[in-house]
C-alpha cells in the first residue's frame, strides 16, 4: 500500500523519516520551518511511503497573492528529495513524484519549485515523468577524506601563495566565538551592499540568532581577525558528515587575503572532526562564472545542480502565467512570481 501525507514540523513522522534516511542538514524541520519564515509561507513536508519504503521532500507552502491558491518551494539551500531507496529505483521514485503532485493539487498548490541536492542524487529520470529537471550547472567540494597534504596539492598555486602571506600577516582564525557574531553579521551586510545583492539576502540580524538556536550544533562560524579586528567569516553547517558554506563574507577594505585562508582553515577543521565533503557550492545561478573558478581552485569534486519545476494545475497555472512553453518551465519558475 502506498500513502502520501503533507507533514507539519512537530509530526514525528517527520523525525521518523530522517532517521530512516540519509539527509542533510537542510531536511530538519527547525530548518524548514525559520527559512519559511522569511518568506510568511508555510513549512512542510511531503512524505511518500510505500512497502516500509520512504521518501522526504521539505517545502514551503506560499499564498499566491489575491487568488486563494497557493505554490510550494524548497528551503533556501539543497533540500531535494531524500529516500532510503537509491535513485536505481527509479519505478519508486516516479510514483513518488506522482503522489507529491496530486497532493499538492488537493491543497491548492498550484506549482513546486524544489531545488536538488548535488551530493544527495534523486533520478531526474523518474522526477521528469511529472515535471521539468533543469540543470544549472557544477558545484564545487572538497573531498576531506584526503590528507592535508592532498587537499594543498589540489589546491591552485595563487591561492596557495595567497593563504601563506595570510598567515604571515598575522590572520588569525576563530572558530565557534559566537561573541564574534554580531561583528560577523556587520561584514555579511558590507559584501551584500558590495556585490550588489537583492533584498532577500539582506537577512536581519535577529534571523542569524533564530538560525543558531534553531540548528545547535549543526551551525558554525569561523572568522578571520587580525590585530583584533574582524575582518570576515564564514557561516557554515556541519550535519551528517556533509559541510556547506551557508554564507561567506569579508568586510570593507584591505583583508589580506583572509577570504583564501577561511576556506582552508574550515575544511582542516571539518576534516580533524570526521566529515566526508566539504560543499562550497558553485557560480551565480550555477553558471561557470569567476565566483566558480574562484571556488574550484580550492578542490577537485564537481557535483551537477538540478532543480525540479512541476506545474500541478495547468489550469490554474495558465491563468496567472498563460500556455505552458518550454522557455517558461526552464527560466525563471514560477513566471508569476
Amino acid at each position: 500500500m502506498a500513502e502520501g501525507a503533507l507533514l507539519e514540523p512537530g509530526d514525528t513522522a517527520w523525525a521518523d523519516a530522517l532517521a530512516r534516511t540519509d539527509h542533510d542538514v537542510y531536511h530538519l524541520p527547525k530548518y524548514v520551518e525559520l527559512d519559511a519564515q522569511l518568506s510568511g509561507g508555510t513549512p512542510a513536508a511531503f512524505r511518500y511511503d510505500e512497502a516500509d519504503h520512504v521518501l522526504l521532500v521539505p517545502l514551503v507552502l506560499r499564498t499566491i497573492p489575491d487568488t486563494g491558491l497557493r505554490d510550494a518551494v524548497s528551503p533556501y539551500g539543497y533540500p531535494g528529495p531524500i529516500s532510503d531507496l537509491s535513485p536505481a529505483n527509479t519505478g519508486f521514485w516516479a510514483r513518488a513524484a506522482r503522489a507529491m503532485t496530486e497532493l499538492l493539487r488537493c491543497h491548492d498548490a498550484i506549482t513546486a519549485f524544489v531545488r536538488l541536492h548535488p551530493l544527495l542524487p534523486a533520478p531526474t529520470v523518474s522526477l521528469e515523468r511529472v515535471g521539468t529537471v533543469v540543470r544549472h550547472g557544477e558545484t564545487v567540494g572538497i573531498d576531506l577524506t584526503l590528507s592535508p597534504e592532498q587537499m594543498w596539492t589540489e589546491t591552485h598555486r595563487t591561492h596557495r601563495n595567497q593563504i601563506n602571506k595570510s598567515k604571515r600577516a598575522g590572520v588569525e582564525i576563530v572558530f565557534d566565538d559566537w561573541s564574534l557574531l554580531d561583528e560577523w553579521i556587520s561584514t555579511y551586510h558590507a559584501t551584500m551592499r558590495r556585490v550588489g545583492a537583492t533584498d532577500f539576502y539582506f537577512f536581519e540580524r535577529d534571523h542569524f540568532h533564530r538560525l543558531r538556536a534553531a540548528l545547535g550544533s549543526s551551525l558554525h562560524l569561523a572568522v578571520a581577525r587580525h590585530e583584533g579586528s574582524v575582518l570576515g567569516g564564514n557561516l557554515f553547517f556541519s550535519h551528517g558528515g556533509i559541510m556547506h558554506t551557508h554564507l561567506q563574507s569579508t568586510r570593507d577594505g584591505h583583508i589580506w587575503w583572509a577570504d583564501k585562508l577561511l576556506y582552508h582553515e574550515v575544511r582542516l577543521w571539518g576534516r580533524d572532526r570526521g566529515n566526508r565533503v566539504f560543499h562550497i557550492g558553485g557560480g551565480l545561478g550555477g553558471s561557470d562564472d569567476s565566483l566558480f573558478r574562484y571556488k574550484a581552485a580550492f578542490g577537485s569534486l564537481r557535483q551537477d545542480f538540478h532543480t525540479w519545476r512541476v506545474i500541478t494545475d495547468p489550469i490554474a497555472y495558465e491563468k496567472l502565467a498563460g500556455p505552458v512553453t518550454a522557455e517558461a518551465l526552464a527560466g525563471r519558475f514560477p513566471p508569476y512570481r
